[in-house]
């Protein structure tokens, strides 16, 4: 056990935890037991609150652990995630101000809500509900994943340690919602950007410099070649590296968590300011990413073969052991933040598509909201399973897993967004097919460095589809090909066949709207127009 680090990690970790508590009473409201204040936190987020809460919300333990143990472990394929985050934002600026303000004239609060609503389908809504909370259960799981990769590195063993912080975590998400995150993003993104900056300059003069370091991870790399592995992408992993971008930024704003946010902005200008600031984090991503190349320079090992525990290990080979600790509680606290988050947004999910719809309809707003409250503690216990049942060989693909799940919602609500060609039948059918599709190729990718044979990661092999290669796809990017290509045919067999389908409760002008148009108002406490 490492005391120093130990103790800084703990008081810094105490004081964001008491920063959770009290932001209970940070731009208190008159009720705070509504889904409108404690899962969406007043709607009414300027343009610095909604910068840090949604960075604190998309770069998460991913980032700070899984994306550097990726490239420590497999190389140049790892650095996926910066094109991917690149891309994401002009993507996600064209959709995500629609979907603000036609929630805000139709009192929409999550994803499912907007199906609802747009395609007059109940049966839809709920599966993108479901949807929705079962991808985020392994991109929670890998939040908690890093967390207990820094209390190894520190000596601390066991489950108990991450129990309590699981604890802790649980507690002021259920007291407080959305304004704790959005408060503890604040100290957050600064520890991060401290500790990445010290890192970048720090580490390489300690290693003799950048060109030693990419030596020694070529170096690494030739010694062990493995297919895919390697400082440069290779013929085998080109398509996977692409259709894995692609296939992430598509996802993005399909989670929950990113449309909860958005949300919580207070007008379509915030989402734009944001969306045009956000790429700096990219940057910021970039030299992450090189921790991985850091580790192999510096001749870390991971601790029992977890690969999670590469950068932590760094950490604490290379700094002074107080700033060590200050380290550990950047990377926990960056896994606190968007832990938070995802919880709400899938119990918001829960509350308002389940819970409202199917099990009491004339539930009050309040009882509306201490059934998300409760669904939130819930949604964490789920992602704790996940670690525990799902073993794969990078924790990234936690996330990855996550993926190839939410983007099967993107013709309803993605596509929705833009057009109501699609026939309600279709979608249902193309949702169903597609995640059929996704879940049977993970069940058949495997992962050599545990012995599994399913659900290893998200690189399938077109050799098992009967080609002769070792190229491989992400496994995401088909089964939403499946999905299209289905919903598609179904559409148009419907439209044949004279189908009733679902009325559209919007109109065009809708998704045009901004604070201040006598359409918009705040959200309220009653069920979203059908």
């Amino acid at each position: 056990m490492k005391t120093t680090e130990i103790v800084i990690f703990t008081l810094l970790f105490l004081v964001v935890s008491g920063m959770g508590f009290v932001a209970a009473r940070w731009r208190r409201p008159k009720d705070l037991a509504t889904l409108d204040e404690w899962g969406l936190g007043g709607r009414s987020f300027g343009s610095w609150i909604t910068w840090f809460l949604i960075g604190g919300d998309l770069y998460t333990a991913y980032t700070f652990v899984a994306v550097p143990a990726l490239i420590f472990g497999a190389g140049a394929m790892g650095f996926y995630a910066v094109p991917y985050t690149v891309v994401v934002y002009p993507m996600v600026m064209l959709v995500l101000v629609r979907l603000w303000s036609v929630s805000h004239v139709h009192n929409l609060v999550t994803p499912a809500d907007f199906v609802r609503v747009r395609f007059g389908s109940p049966t839809l809504a709920l599966l993108v509900a479901i949807t929705g909370i079962v991808a985020t259960m392994p991109y929670i799981a890998l939040q908690l994943v890093g967390i207990e990769a820094v209390l190894k590195t520190m000596g601390l063993t066991g489950d108990l340690p991450l129990i309590i912080a699981f604890a802790i975590l649980a507690a002021y998400t259920y007291q407080s919602g959305l304004r704790a995150p959005a408060l503890i993003a604040f100290v957050k993104d600064s520890l991060i950007y401290l500790v990445i900056l010290v890192a970048i300059i720090y580490i390489p003069a300690k290693l003799g410099g950048m060109g030693s370091v990419f030596d020694a991870a070529k170096a690494k790399f030739d010694a062990t070649p493995a297919p895919g592995d390697g400082t440069l992408l290779n013929a085998n992993n080109q398509l996977q590296y692409v259709t894995l971008a692609f296939g992430s930024a598509l996802a993005l704003f399909l989670y929950p968590h990113s449309v909860t946010g958005i949300l919580a902005s207070r007008n379509r200008n915030v989402i734009k300011r944001n969306m045009s600031a956000l790429p700096a984090y990219s940057l910021l991503l970039g030299l992450i990413a090189l921790l991985g190349y850091m580790a192999i320079a510096a001749g870390v090992t991971p601790i029992g073969k977890d690969n999670n525990t590469i950068v932590p290990q760094l950490f604490d080979k290379m700094f002074p052991d107080w700033f060590a600790g200050v380290a550990f509680a950047a990377v926990g606290i960056g896994a606190l933040v968007p832990a938070a988050i995802m919880s709400i947004a899938a119990a918001n999910l829960f509350a308002r598509n389940i819970y409202r719809e199917y099990f009491n309809r004339n539930a009050s707003a309040s009882q509306e909201a201490t059934a998300s409250k409760i669904a939130s503690l819930v949604v964490k216990v789920g992602a704790v399973l996940c670690i525990l049942l799902i073993d794969p060989q990078f924790s990234i693909d936690l996330q990855l897993i996550g993926g190839v799940i939410i983007l099967q919602t993107l013709p309803s609500v993605g596509l929705g967004l833009y057009t109501r060609w699609f026939h309600r039948g279709g979608l249902i059918a193309g949702w169903a097919t597609g995640m059929a599709a996704g879940m049977l190729l993970l069940y058949n990718i495997a992962n050599p460095a545990t012995n599994h044979d399913h659900f290893g990661s998200s690189a399938f092999p077109l050799s098992q589809l009967g080609f002769d290669t070792k190229i491989t796809v992400y496994a995401g990017f088909l089964a939403l090909i499946v999905n299209l290509v289905v919903a598609v045919l179904g559409t148009v067999v419907a439209r044949a066949l004279k189908s009733a389908d679902g009325p559209d409760g919007t109109r065009p002008e809708d998704y045009f709207a901004d604070k201040g148009d006598p359409r918009v108002h705040e959200l309220e406490t009653t069920a979203p127009a059908a």
